[in-house]
């Protein structure tokens, strides 16, 4: 079955076929259950002209955030962008296109995207500024705002297990976002902290079918806390 391995060897392996002006789904919440290692890698690519759908685009120096520094991605799709102090100087001074988006909306975005639905309707945003230009229709007499879905050329997720087939097991806030991001790409990328041989997760457990994952990489993770807070 060796023709079923995704594993790769490295992260230049990892992504290629990543090109300048391509979208890119990108899985985690705040700074958990990011694929480090593969951003890091789009970083060394210096790929650029990148619109990148995320719930949010790290810190400064972290996470998606270390593409904001050399001006590689044009726009960005999330939900909060609270963190991050270079995202806010080039939105403010229109270098970087932004479209924020209801975290439930871009969740559903992502997963629509990936089980071929291509528009779906929501009452979330309707009333604000989320809503503009947007189709509205009523349903049992409350209006609805149509969302599109989103797909990418490629997605980026982080996984704590996966088997040689590519199907992946998450650990508890990585379940955020990254099984959406995952099934909406055209090329699928796992960076994942532990491989096991095929038939050692427990098919009932897993989150991801290897269907969707065209490539799975071991990473090593910092795993930074966003914002520490300890008792005095």
């Amino acid at each position: 079955m060796a023709g079923f391995d995704k594993v790769v060897d490295n992260y230049e392996q990892a992504m290629q076929g990543l090109q300048d002006g391509m979208t890119l789904i990108a899985g985690g919440f705040g700074l958990c259950g990011i694929p480090e290692g593969l951003i890091a890698e789009i970083k060394r690519m210096n790929t650029r002209e990148l619109t990148v759908v995320s719930n949010n685009c790290g810190v400064d120096d972290f996470g998606l955030g270390i593409l904001l520094e050399g001006q590689q991605i044009k726009k960005i799709i999330a939900s909060y962008v609270g963190e991050n102090s270079i995202f806010e100087k080039q939105a403010i001074e229109g270098t970087l296109d932004v479209e924020l988006t209801p975290q439930g909306t871009l969740a559903e975005k992502m997963r629509a995207g990936g089980a071929g639905i291509p528009a779906f309707y929501t009452a979330t945003g309707f009333g604000t500024p989320v809503a503009e230009g947007k189709e509205v229709r009523e349903f049992d007499g409350r209006p609805y705002i149509m969302e599109e879905s989103i797909t990418g050329e490629f997605a980026i997720v982080k996984a704590w297990k996966a088997d040689r087939y590519g199907n992946l097991v998450y650990r508890d806030t990585a379940m955020n976002f990254n099984p959406m991001a995952a099934t909406a790409g055209k090329i699928t990328v796992a960076e994942v902290e532990e491989i096991v041989e095929p038939g050692e997760l427990d098919p009932c457990h897993i989150h991801t079918q290897g269907i969707f994952v065209d490539r799975v990489i071991k990473g090593n993770f910092e795993k930074r806390i966003e914002r520490r807070v300890t008792r005095s």
